[in-house]
C-alpha cells in the first residue's frame, strides 16, 4: 500500500568511477531492496538521478550512494509528493549523466561561482548581468526568472552551438552571466563549458530552481510559471508543490488545462505540440499502450511504459 506522502530525493555527484558497471547491480538491489523507485544514472564522471519512497526507505539507498567513491558529502534535494512519482527502479549505464556532448569538460576541475538562493534576486536585477536558461524549450515554457533569455533548444547537446552563435550579441555590454536549471546540474557542465570559452565571471544557481522555489518566499520571488521535475508530477510550484500540467505520454512534453482542451489532444496519443511529430502508425501504437494501462488500471496494476530520465537528453 503506498503511503499518503512519498518523499523525493533529487541528486547528482561528478566523481571518477572507474568501473561503473560494477556499480549497478548492487545500487539496484539497495533500492529494490526498500521499494524505492525512479532513475539513476551511472557513469565515469558520477551519479545523477531522482528517487522516490518512505522516509526510511530513501535514507537507506542514500546511506548506499554515499558509500560510493567520492560521493560521502552528496548534497540531496528533497520534496514530497502525495503520491508515488515513478512505477518502477532502473539504474542505467551512460556515458555521461548530464548530456553536453563535449568530453574535455570536467566540472570538478573548472566551474562557474555558486550563488545561493537568497543572493540570485540582486545578481539577475543587476543589469550588468545576463541571466541564461540552460533548459530546453518545453522546460523554459511553463516557467523562467524574469528577464531570462531561451535559448529554444531542444536539446542539452544544443546549448554549446547556441551560445557560440550568439555569444558576442549576450556578451555585448554585459560584465558577468548568470546561469540556471533545474536542479543544478546541467548549470555544472554549462558554466564549465563558457570558462573553457574564456569567459571568467560565470555564476550559477546552487542547488537550482528546485532550491530556490524551496527557500525564497512567493512575494519575494522573480520566479514565474512552474517548474517542469522529471517525475510524475510534471511540474512543481513555491515550496515544491505539485502544479497543475499534464502531461503528454506521446511527446512527454507538459500539457496545460488549454492544451488537454484542444482539439489535437487525445490521451496517450497526441496533444497540440507533437501533433505533426507523429505518424499515423505511431499514434495507432500510443492508443494501444494507453488501452492496455486502462486496463492495468482496472486491475489495480500499472502498465510500464515510458518513464522519466532525470536531467539527461
Amino acid at each position: 500500500m503506498i503511503p499518503s506522502e512519498i518523499q523525493v530525493a533529487a541528486l547528482y555527484k561528478f566523481t571518477p568511477f572507474g568501473d561503473p558497471a560494477a556499480l549497478r547491480a548492487p545500487l539496484l538491489a539497495a533500492c529494490e531492496e526498500v521499494g524505492v523507485k525512479g532513475t539513476l544514472l551511472l557513469a565515469n564522471e558520477g551519479i545523477n538521478g531522482t528517487i522516490a519512497g518512505t522516509d526510511n526507505a530513501i535514507a537507506a539507498v542514500l546511506d548506499h550512494i554515499r558509500q560510493l567513491p567520492g560521493c560521502a558529502d552528496t548534497e540531496v534535494k528533497f520534496s514530497h509528493a502525495p503520491e508515488m512519482p515513478f512505477h518502477r527502479m532502473k539504474v542505467r549505464l551512460k556515458r555521461e549523466i548530464v548530456t553536453m556532448g563535449q568530453p574535455d569538460i570536467d566540472p570538478r576541475h573548472s566551474v562557474g561561482r555558486y550563488v545561493d538562493p537568497q543572493d540570485w534576486n540582486a545578481l539577475i536585477s543587476d543589469p550588468d548581468t545576463v541571466v541564461i536558461d540552460t533548459r530546453n524549450d518545453y522546460e523554459v515554457a511553463v516557467g523562467t526568472f524574469e528577464g531570462a533569455v531561451d535559448p529554444a533548444t531542444q536539446s542539452f547537446r544544443d546549448f554549446p552551438k547556441w551560445f557560440r552563435e550568439h555569444r558576442e550579441e549576450l556578451l555585448t555590454g554585459k560584465k558577468r552571466v548568470a546561469m540556471f536549471c533545474t536542479g543544478g546540474i546541467r548549470c555544472e557542465k554549462s558554466t564549465s563549458f563558457l570558462r573553457a570559452e574564456g569567459i571568467e565571471d560565470v555564476f550559477h544557481l546552487k542547488g537550482g530552481i528546485l532550491k530556490y522555489l524551496e527557500e525564497v518566499p512567493p512575494e519575494e520571488s522573480k520566479w514565474q510559471g512552474d517548474c517542469f521535475v522529471f517525475d510524475e508530477r510534471v511540474t512543481v510550484r513555491h515550496g515544491l508543490e505539485p502544479g497543475e500540467y499534464g502531461l503528454c505520454r506521446a511527446c512527454r512534453r507538459p500539457v496545460s488545462a488549454e492544451d488537454m482542451a484542444h482539439p489535437h489532444f487525445e490521451e496517450g496519443v497526441s496533444c497540440p505540440h507533437c501533433i505533426d511529430e507523429r505518424t499515423e502508425e505511431q499514434r495507432a501504437r500510443y492508443r494501444e499502450r494507453q488501452r492496455q494501462e486502462a486496463l492495468a488500471r482496472k486491475r489495480g496494476t500499472h502498465h510500464v511504459g515510458a518513464t522519466f530520465t532525470p536531467e539527461d537528453d
